[in-house]
């Protein structure tokens, strides 16, 4: 029901949308395209075509209320750890670009 053109982002429920549809409209040129941060199924299976439509971005469930304190004392543990020389958390992969 969107008009022509439209883009679409998911950031609440991978439930909210089906995906096939997405891609099909984006495909026939309905959608101009898509971030989706949740997914039907998660992990996003590597076979999905979503991980490799060049209309559509994959970001990995990142999206949230940020609590500005809890964010700034989540940035400077971060900073600590990886001056400590220490794992940093919820790195990337960036083969997996994920």
């Amino acid at each position: 029901m969107l008009p022509d053109g439209a883009y679409v982002i998911n950031v609440a429920r991978g439930g909210h949308l089906v995906e096939a549809d997405v891609v099909v409209a984006i495909d026939s040129g309905h959608l101009a395209g898509a971030t989706l941060d949740v997914f039907e199924i998660e992990p996003l299976p590597e076979t999905s075509p979503l991980w490799r439509h060049p209309k559509i971005i994959v970001t990995p469930h990142i999206a949230a209320i940020t609590d500005p304190r809890i964010a700034a004392q989540y940035v400077i543990d971060g900073i600590a750890r990886n001056e400590r020389g220490e794992t940093l958390e919820n790195i990337v992969d960036v083969e997996r670009e994920y």
